[in-house]
Order: C-alpha cells, then sequence, then structure tokens
C-alpha cells in the first residue's frame, strides 16, 4: 500500500483543552509553570460515577472480555452493564465490610484485568476499603516470590482474591498467611481452606453499604499501587479518592474529546499499574465509557489477540505503549478489516510508557492518510504513579517524538536546574500524600516546599512559545559521566538509537559509567527474523548471529557514529541481546518499558565484558559512512 505524506496534514478534529500556560520566576535555577485554566469542582468519592450511570443509563455496557476457552483461546464477549456492576459492588462491599476489612487489613489482588476483577476493585471503593491489585508476575512467573513476599509484609492484607487457583495457587501457598481469607473467582488450592467469588457477589447488602460509601472522604485511600521497584523493592504509592477524582477531571479538562461521548476503549494495559488502572477504567467510569478487556499484548504471541479484537471492536481512543502501536502500524500495511475497523471512528491515539519512535508516528499517519483521508491525533504526556497518573499533555497535532505538552489544570510544575539539566517537580491535589507505611521514603520524595521529586528531566519545546509546553530530557539518575569526565545524557541518546533503528531496534540500554566510551545492550525488534533468512522457528540466538542482521545492526552503528559529534554521543560499542529483558528481574515492566537500571545490575558481567573487548560478537561502527 503506497504512502504519501501531504504538504499541508489534515488531522481528524480534536480540541485541545490546555492551550496557554502562565510561568512565573522563583530562586535562581528555578520557574513554576501552571495551565490557565482553572481545574474547577471534581467529584469527591470513585463510587459518585458508578451510582451515577447506573441510574441514568442501568443498562449500558460498563465492561466487557471474550469467555475464557478450555483450550486457552478466547470465546464471544461476556459484558457487565453498569447497573449490575453497582448490584455487584453493593453486596461485595457488604462482605468486605462484614469482615471489618481496613487500610490497616485492605484487600490484595492476584488477577490480570477480567471481569471478577473489575468487581471486586468496585466493591472496595463502594465500600472505602483499600486494596491493591499487584502484578502478576511476582507470583506467576517468579520463582523466589521476594516481591510478592514484600507487598503482603508491607499491607498486611485482611483478604487476598485471586482470579484462579491453579495459576495462583502455588505462590498463595508460599506466601499467603493462613490467618488471611483466600477467595477465588474459580479453583481451588490444593491444602487451602479458600472462600468462593459468588458468595461475596451474593452477599445481601444492606443499608451499611451504602453508608459506607456516602462516609468516603477525598482522603479516604481508594488503593495502593506499588511502584515497579528498579534497583529497590517496589514502594507503596497511597492513592485516595481526591488524587485520583482529580486527576480524572484534569485530564479530561486537558482532552476534551473524552467528554463529548461515552468513550469505547479496547484495553490491555495492566490494572495494577497507574495507566491502565486508573487513567482508563477510571475514564471509562466517570464518562460511562465501556473498556473491552484485551486479552492480547505487545509480544510476538499475544499480538494477534489484540489485533483480532481490534478487527471487531472500534474504539473512540485508543491507548497503548510505543511497542505495540509499532506492531499494530505493521499490522495494518497489509490488513484491511484491522485498517479499516480501528480507523473508523477512533478520535485520538495515546502512547505512553517510553518514547515512541517518529518512523512509527509517520507510518501510522501515512496509513491514515491512506485510509480515510486525515491523520488521527497522537498524543501522549508525562506522569507517573506518584501523581495519579497524569501530570501534563500534549496540545496541539503538531507534535513530535517527547514532546510532552503543558501541565493538566490545578497542577504547578516546578522546574528546577540539576546537573546541567531541568528538573520537574509536581504538586497538586492528584499528587500522592505519600507511600504507605514508610516515612522515610516519603520524606525523601519532597522537597523543601513540599513538591514531589521525580527524577525526570524536561526542556521547552519551543524557548520562543512557552505555551507548546516541554519535551522530555530522560530520566536524571540514568545519566551518567565517562571516565573522562564527559556527562552522557541518556534519554535523548536512547531515543536516537531506536529511531535511527527502526524497524530493527526493540530497545537500548547505555553503558559507560566510568569508561572511556559510550556502549550500547540492544534488544532487537522481531523485524529481524525477516532479513535472517532462517526458519519462523529458528532460536533467537541463531537469527542475531546470521550476517544479514549483524549487517544491518553495523550499519544502524556507522549511521549513529557519523551523526554523532563527541564520545557523548557516539556508540562506540554494541551487544546483541538474544535474552529478553526479564520481568522476573524488574527490567522490564508489566507495559513492557525498559528498566534501565535494572538492567544495568543484572547484565554487569555483559557490560564489563561489552567494555573491556572480551565480549563476543561485539559490535563496533566502521569509518565508512554507511545507513541502515
Amino acid at each position: 500500500m503506497q504512502q504519501t505524506l501531504p504538504s499541508s496534514p489534515r488531522y481528524r478534529p480534536v480540541r485541545f483543552g490546555v492551550t496557554r500556560v502562565q510561568v512565573r520566576t522563583g530562586e535562581p535555577g528555578t520557574r513554576y509553570l501552571q495551565a490557565e485554566l482553572p481545574l474547577g469542582a471534581y467529584a469527591r468519592r470513585l463510587s459518585d460515577f458508578l451510582v451515577h450511570w447506573a441510574e441514568a443509563d442501568p443498562q449500558r455496557s460498563f465492561m466487557a472480555r471474550r469467555a475464557p476457552l478450555a483450550d486457552g483461546r478466547t470465546g464471544d464477549w461476556q459484558h457487565i452493564s453498569y447497573a449490575q456492576a453497582l448490584a455487584s459492588a453493593r453486596s461485595i462491599g457488604q462482605a468486605l465490610l462484614d469482615r471489618k476489612l481496613t487500610a490497616e487489613r485492605p484487600v490484595v489482588i492476584l488477577s490480570e484485568n477480567t471481569l471478577e476483577h473489575a468487581l471486586m476493585a468496585l466493591g472496595c471503593i463502594y465500600a472505602g476499603v483499600p486494596y491493591c491489585p499487584v502484578s502478576p508476575a511476582y507470583a506467576t512467573v517468579s520463582q523466589d516470590y521476594d516481591k510478592l513476599r514484600h507487598v503482603l509484609d508491607t499491607l498486611t492484607p485482611g483478604l487476598v482474591f485471586a482470579a484462579d487457583g491453579a495459576r495462583y495457587g502455588r505462590a498463595i501457598m508460599a506466601t499467603v498467611g493462613t490467618d488471611v481469607e483466600v477467595v477465588l473467582a474459580q479453583g481451588t488450592v490444593e491444602g487451602r481452606s479458600t472462600t468462593a467469588f459468588d458468595a461475596l457477589r451474593n452477599s445481601m447488602a444492606t443499608a451499611a453499604v451504602d453508608a459506607a460509601m456516602h462516609a468516603v472522604r477525598p482522603d479516604t485511600i481508594a488503593k495502593f499501587l506499588f511502584t515497579s521497584g528498579s534497583t529497590k523493592m517496589p514502594k507503596p504509592v497511597i492513592n485516595t479518592h481526591r488524587m485520583w477524582c482529580a486527576n480524572l477531571q484534569q485530564i479530561t479538562l486537558s482532552l476534551p474529546v473524552l467528554a463529548e461521548a461515552p468513550p469505547i476503549f479496547v484495553d490491555w494495559l495492566p490494572w495494577n499499574h497507574t495507566f491502565g488502572g486508573n487513567h482508563n477504567v477510571g475514564l471509562t467510569l466517570m464518562h460511562g465509557g465501556t473498556l473491552y478487556i484485551d486479552d492480547g499484548k505487545p509480544t510476538a504471541n499475544l499480538i494477534g489477540e489484540t489485533l483480532r479484537n481490534l478487527r471487531e471492536i472500534a474504539p473512540t481512543l485508543y491507548f497503548n505503549v510505543p511497542t505495540g502501536f509499532e506492531m499494530i502500524a505493521q499490522a495494518m500495511q497489509t490488513d484491511t478489516a484491522l485498517r479499516r475497523n480501528l480507523l473508523s471512528r477512533i478520535r485520538m491515539f495515546f502512547y505512553s510508557g517510553a518514547g515512541l519512535a517518529q518512523p512509527v508516528w509517520d507510518s501510522l499517519h501515512a496509513l491514515a492518510e491512506a485510509e480515510i483521508g486525515e491523520r488521527i491525533v497522537m498524543a501522549t504526556g508525562l506522569g507517573m504513579t506518584e501523581s495519579a497518573p497524569s501530570a501534563m499533555f500534549t496540545n496541539s497535532p503538531d507534535v513530535k517524538a517527547g514532546d510532552i505538552g503543558a501541565p493538566v489544570p490545578g497542577m504547578t510544575l516546578k522546574l528546577v536546574d540539576v546537573d546541567g539539566k531541568t528538573e520537574v517537580r509536581y504538586k497538586g491535589p492528584n499528587v500522592t500524600p505519600g507511600y504507605w507505611r514508610s516515612e522515610q521514603a516519603t520524606h525523601d520524595a519532597f522537597d523543601e516546599e513540599g513538591y514531589l521529586c521525580t527524577g525526570d528531566a524536561v526542556r521547552w519545546i519551543d524557548p520562543n512559545d512557552l505555551h507548546r509546553g516541554l519535551h522530555f530530557d530522560g530520566r536524571i539518575a540514568e545519566d551518567f559521566k565517562l571516565s573522562t569526565g564527559t556527562f552522557v545524557s541518556v534519554g535523548p541518546m536512547r531515543a536516537k538509537v531506536i529511531v535511527t533503528g527502526a524497524p530493527y531496534v526493540q530497545d537500548v540500554v547505555l553503558t559507560g559509567l566510568n569508561m572511556k566510551e559510550v556502549g550500547a545492550l540492544i534488544f532487537p525488534s522481531p523485524a529481524c527474523r525477516a532479513v535472517s533468512g532462517l526458519p519462523a522457528d529458528a532460536p533467537w540466538a541463531d537469527v542475531l548471529a546470521t550476517a544479514p542482521v549483524r549487517d544491518r545492526f553495523q550499519a544502524i552503528l556507522n549511521e549513529l557514529a557519523r551523526q554523532s559529534t563527541g564520545s557523548a554521543n557516539r556508540i562506540a560499542r554494541a551487544l546483541l541481546q538474544a535474552e529478553p529483558p526479564s520481568a522476573d528481574r524488574g527490567e522490564i515492566t508489566d507495559k513492557g518499558s525498559i528498566n534501565q537500571r535494572a538492567v544495568l545490575k543484572h547484565r554487569d558481567a555483559q557490560v564489563q565484558a561489552l567494555h573491556d573487548g572480551s565480549a563476543p560478537g561485539i559490535l563496533q561502527p566502521q569509518d565508512r559512512e554507511s545507513s541502515p
């Protein structure tokens, strides 16, 4: 399918809320940035949205998921209406109150995104009982359960809900005390007494649970979300109803398209993470939308399920991580049904979790222009678990990879000069009060003015037009110095490698702390298989060892060297990684984002061998100019 980019691109119309900002100067090296648009009033508690839509349109579908089949496949869509969701939330909430669960004895959820998971969470929210969705990998991939044990020891739950006894039973037996009730959506755990989820769902709701719902205040804890953890154990971020409700209002004011009609989402993003659990589920509830749970994922084995769902369900807004958009763009090149359905009513694409390579961005624009005659706005922003999550959004279609835009209404960004960069810090109603039972970590997270220190570096998109907002400039903690004293700015350099290496570079981790030159651990993408000449089932290490693949990466290194201006932005040596980043070791998050520090920690031997020249297969740029 031929793709041509017009000289004056036309976008499917989308209005942005924050078009102007205010900047004031503080102490030397400090500025403060706010949106001119005020935040205004927002909801007191999450359950208000559920009650509203259950009364306003009780039969509207709140959430749907394909029925799991015995052979591992998925069948037809099963729906839960807003009326059914409210009834279940009241019954489950009553059961939780009967068990006298509180913030000191909350609910822990071990489950992927399922309808039962959603109902258990709504029951907690309705009754004012905090809950914590835990990364499924802690219980299903991990062999030592250290992170799961850390979560349970920190929270001291009174009840643990698990989606399936067979899938989570081993972890439960190893980590959950016998004094903690275990509730299962299905199956049993051998040697352990458990409660069926339906017993909670069928509890008789009384006036007590409605009184508990009305007693929920803005500062009531809604949930705990653990940070991904890199070199240390994850931290328990307190999420209050104020944080969540304020941020949903901030997001909607920034992206008014969300309120124009009830949104339709097709979404795989995990609910133990703030993007999937706070942002996407929250926006569904606030605006009376429908969320179709996607059991796919941007991996070679699971992307087929995502494509199947997108051929059938046309979202109005679509969220994904960069890897997911890359796979979808590639599939749309030849999949007419996917292209036609996905683009039929989409108003906006939105990515988060990592930088989106500009070639992927350009490909999506070209595909949309060829199919529907206009581009779809690609939006993004910046935030974190501690900001519930959104702190800023792009505010124009005219953006490039790395642009993150203007602050959400009601939030103040503090821009502080740190080690030659500018750190962005947060203050607003959507910012966490701290970490649960972690006084020192809470103290360390905030500066002397009460701003949350993010560790994220930013710069102006256009110093002559500050209303366009900010550009992401990497993580300050990831930057390092060479032994020569030269400072290496990791974020921009990493993005450059991914853009130059598209579509063959999935991700990259930069090395060279206290070394003479910059190195790279490169995680190749599945596109390498197509050029290797080997069968589709050939081992990955064999694929990467073929001459055609190595020639592609040699050309990429040559091009990067040609563009470099000195040792601080020149990749002098690289190793292709046959072993993918490990979720169990924290090298990759549930969203698929690379964790630079964890990779460097767990692959230290490779890093040392890369820089002393003893590692087999080292690639180095050649003097001759070449392009990939």
